[in-house]
């Protein structure tokens, strides 16, 4: 058994991307749950049974890689949300469309990412993955403030432009060398975004070079921005494009691929932040807890198959 000066010296190389020794590698947690952000609703959702809203896509995108989903609620208590963060195991912010720094999403985002920071500077393993925008709220919460820039990327699949390190991350190391080979060479990843991080207003803001590495970036035909990230000291992700779309939404609309590479991409980056959920042992206090923040609580609405998603789970 590894002595407790050990076991913080392993957790310290777990924060920091380090091979672990197999001895003293701490016990996985093969029942991880993570929470997905709901957000305010879509105004021109006629579908809505509520004020907030997640995609069911997100929450297939988990469940398929071996995970569970608690669904996080806006308009809730900072209290509400220290329990809640006690008993999952990561966070995901999704895709949508929201303002970055008035939002309730961004209020509940930045309470759980000050304790995502909180809990693993402390050595308490907690994972944070963005999809689009939570792609670019983690860029605002990083640096402060907004530096987003418009791109002609509203509906567009795109190969990834990979940096030199992007095989040796944490993110893309375990992926077959076959799909690396397809994210930078076919137009795979779904973009729907109006914002982008610019790589110049990347490069410009120390923050955000310190606390994030480039793993690929992208071009709109004018400006170079980035695709994906990972931070240097955090098991924090973000994806500018959208991972979960090629096998869970179908609406008939430019950008949205269904090859087998890019299901084999949506399936991988969710399979590898589920294993970083694996490391985090927070728990609720009981089984009937659990079961009834779980998600399965809630049932889904078909919203048409014209829908930008789906199905959507409502929220008051």
């Amino acid at each position: 058994m590894c002595s407790p000066v050990v076991v913080s010296a392993v957790l310290t190389a777990c924060l920091c991307g380090l091979l672990l020794p197999v001895a003293c590698t701490p016990q996985l947690n093969y029942r991880p749950i993570i929470g997905v952000l709901a957000q305010e609703n879509i105004v021109e959702d006629v579908h809505a049974l509520g004020s907030s809203y997640i995609a069911a896509s997100y929450v297939k995108y988990l469940e398929g890689a071996g995970a569970r989903v608690v669904p996080i609620r806006i308009n809730q208590t900072e209290g509400e949300y220290v329990k809640i963060f006690n008993s999952i195991n990561g966070v995901l912010l999704p895709g949508g469309d929201v303002d970055l720094q008035t939002s309730q999403f961004s209020r509940v985002s930045k309470i759980l990412y000050d304790l995502a920071i909180k809990a693993n500077d402390a050595g308490d393993y907690f994972p944070i993955w963005g999809t689009c925008q939570g792609f670019q709220q983690m860029t605002v919460l990083a640096s402060n403030k907004n530096l987003l820039t418009l791109t002609d990327t509203k509906a567009v699949a795109l190969p990834l432009t990979l940096t030199p390190g992007a095989q040796s991350s944490r993110l893309f190391r375990t992926f077959p060398r076959e799909l690396l080979q397809a994210l930078a060479s076919e137009n795979i990843t779904s973009n729907f975004h109006s914002w982008s991080l610019s790589l110049q207003n990347y490069s410009r803001n120390a923050k955000l070079k310190r606390f994030y590495r480039i793993l690929s970036t992208n071009n709109d035909g004018k400006k170079d921005f980035i695709s994906t990230m990972e931070a240097h000291r955090y098991p924090f992700y973000a994806v500018q494009w959208h991972p979960e779309k090629a096998p869970f939404e179908w609406i008939q609309k430019a950008g949205m691929v269904h090859t087998s590479s890019a299901v084999s991409a949506s399936f991988y980056t969710a399979s590898f932040f589920v294993s970083e959920a694996m490391k985090s042992q927070h728990q609720f206090l009981s089984l009937m807890e659990e079961e009834r923040a779980l998600i399965y609580n809630y049932s889904p609405v078909f919203r048409g198959v014209q829908s930008v998603f789906m199905q959507n789970y409502y929220f008051d």
